[in-house]
């Protein structure tokens, strides 16, 4: 059942975005080379902490860190750790709060010092196809409009979308219905209604689609070793249009 809104309850998870944005932000002024993911991780709970808020993926399926940190071939679901990053690098932080009974969720990938031309164009690419996305998150429309838009803005230009892992419903539970896919034909699916808030989340590979998860149980990288960027926003559909309620 996908569970819709109230303003009042938009209101209280547009705090609980801004919260998450503003954290991914302090995250990305800390990103450069020698810095580890696992300061970064600690950085994050810190901040949840500051705020009164809890760190939404720690202990979430028994997820053991409060960001998921997924550089350069990682997918998504990265574990933090103490491993310097390296001048060249990109990472993907994920991560949300929950604050007063209700999820914020975002995702970004930032280059670490200068990165190479094809890294760039993944990261350009990928952010791109979020706003496609995000554009397509209106009243009236199918969920297939937003699946499509992804899908067309990174298919013709070499790169391919990941499958396995897709965006979702957020509100009082971390993943709600519906699904949302970054894959798909336009027009089809549920329509979209004033009060549905999504996590449109585009995992973009730089070569193929498929992806395999470690021994670590949570940890997926792509099966080529290619790289891979993601990006990430809670959205509010309204009679106005999407609402981004992570962006700072």
């Amino acid at each position: 059942m996908i569970v819709l809104k109230s303003r009042q309850e938009i209101d209280r998870m547009r705090v609980a975005g801004q919260m998450v944005g503003e954290i991914l932000a302090l995250l990305k002024e800390r990103i450069q080379p020698g810095v580890t993911t696992g300061e970064l991780d600690c950085l994050a709970e810190k901040e949840c902490r500051k705020r009164k808020a809890l760190p939404a993926f720690k202990g979430y399926g028994g997820f053991p860190f409060s960001i998921c940190a997924s550089p350069n071939n990682k997918v998504v679901h990265g574990f933090p750790d103490d491993v310097p990053l390296q001048e060249g690098d990109i990472l993907s932080i994920d991560f949300g709060v929950l604050y007063k009974g209700y999820y914020g969720d975002s995702a970004m990938t930032v280059p670490v010092g200068k990165v190479s031309a094809h890294r760039q164009r993944l990261l350009e690419v990928t952010a791109r196809s979020l706003d496609a996305g995000i554009s397509q998150a209106l009243v009236e429309q199918r969920l297939g409009d937003i699946s499509h838009a992804v899908q067309a803005t990174v298919e013709p230009l070499g790169f391919s979308v990941v499958r396995e892992f897709v965006g979702h419903g957020i509100g009082q539970k971390l993943h709600e219905s519906p699904q949302v896919p970054n894959f798909g034909r336009p027009h089809q699916g549920p329509k979209l209604k004033e009060g549905m808030v999504l996590a449109i989340e585009p995992m973009i590979n730089a070569g193929k689609p498929g992806v395999s998860v470690l021994e670590d149980g949570w940890t997926a990288v792509t099966i080529d070793g290619a790289d891979s960027a993601h990006f990430e926003h809670t959205v509010a559909i309204t009679a106005n249009g999407p609402e981004i309620l992570t962006r700072v």
